[in-house]
C-alpha cells in the first residue's frame, strides 16, 4: 500500500528538492505539498507521516497568518505518535515544540560541510547503514540552542552546528535535520544561490564561491543521492 506524506514548503522556490521527489518515486511514496502561504493545512489523520521543509526562522517568527496552525497541526502529530520528519525550518519547529531555544547560530552555515553521527545517532534506525561521518548540505545561520530539553537527543553534529539532527528518545519516527541533503543536487543548489544569494552576500564574515558550491554538489551528487535515499528507506520503514 502505497504511503502518502504531506510536505509543508514555506517559500516558493524552496521545494521538495530532487533527491527527496527521486527518492519518494523509487521508494513508492506519495508526497502532497502543501504550500502553507496560500493553501490549507491538511487535518492531522490526512496523511501517514508529515514532512516540515525549510524557511527562515526570523520570516517565520513574523505575523504570518498560517503560523499559529502549523504549530498546532505539529503539535497535533507528535502528540498523537504520527511520523514526523523536520528539516531546517521545520527542525526548528520541532525543538521547539519540546521546549527547546532557537536562535542565531554562532557561525552562518553554507555549503558543504562534515557531519558526524553522535553515539545517539549511530544507534538510531534512520542512519541504519550510513556511514558515522557524511557530507550535510547547508544553508542557515539560525539553530537550536544548547543546553536542549531531556526530551530530545542530538543525533548528529559538525563544526559548523552543534545540533545538526534530533529525535525525541524512545519514538525514532519523530526526528528533525538541520541540514538540507534532500535538496543537494547541482539543480537545487544552482537554485538555492540564485533565489537567496542575496541573503548569503548580506551575511558579514562569510563569502561563498557560486561557482565552488555547484562543482562540490557536482561532485558529490552520487554519494549524497545515494546517501539520502537510504535515510528516507529508513525513515519509511519507522512509519
Amino acid at each position: 500500500m502505497t504511503k502518502r506524506f504531506i510536505v509543508l514548503q514555506h517559500a516558493s522556490w524552496n521545494g521538495p528538492g530532487i533527491y527527496l521527489q527521486q527518492a519518494a518515486r523509487h521508494l513508492k511514496i506519495e508526497l502532497k505539498q502543501v504550500r502553507v502561504w496560500r493553501q490549507p493545512l491538511p487535518e492531522a489523520g490526512d496523511y501517514d507521516g508529515l514532512i516540515v521543509i525549510g524557511g527562515r526562522l526570523d520570516e517565520h517568527q513574523k505575523a504570518m497568518p498560517f503560523w499559529a496552525e502549523e504549530r498546532e497541526l505539529i503539535h497535533q502529530s507528535i502528540e498523537r505518535d504520527r511520523p514526523y520528519l523536520g528539516i531546517g525550518l521545520g527542525h526548528h519547529l520541532l525543538a521547539a515544540s519540546q521546549g527547546a531555544r532557537l536562535g542565531r547560530n554562532y557561525c552562518a552555515s553554507l555549503g558543504f560541510v562534515e557531519g558526524h553521527l553522535t553515539q545517539a545517532g549511530r544507534e538510531h534506525p534512520v542512519f541504519k547503514r550510513l556511514p558515522a561521518t557524511l557530507p550535510l548540505f547547508k544553508w542557515h545561520d539560525q539553530a537550536i540552542l544548547e543546553p536542549l530539553p531531556k526530551s530530545l537527543a542530538v543525533l548528529a553534529t559538525s563544526v559548523e552546528c552543534q545540533v545538526e539532527a534530533i529525535s525525541i528518545p524512545g519514538r525514532p519516527h519523530i526526528l528533525g535535520v538541520q541540514f538540507s541533503n534532500h535538496a543537494a543536487s547541482p539543480h537545487d543548489v544552482e537554485n538555492y544561490w540564485q533565489r537567496d544569494g542575496k541573503w548569503v552576500n548580506s551575511l558579514n564574515g562569510k563569502y561563498l564561491n557560486p561557482a565552488e558550491l555547484i562543482l562540490a554538489a557536482k561532485k558529490l551528487s552520487d554519494k549524497m543521492s545515494r546517501q539520502f535515499e537510504d535515510f528516507l528507506r529508513n525513515f519509511v520503514g519507522l512509519c
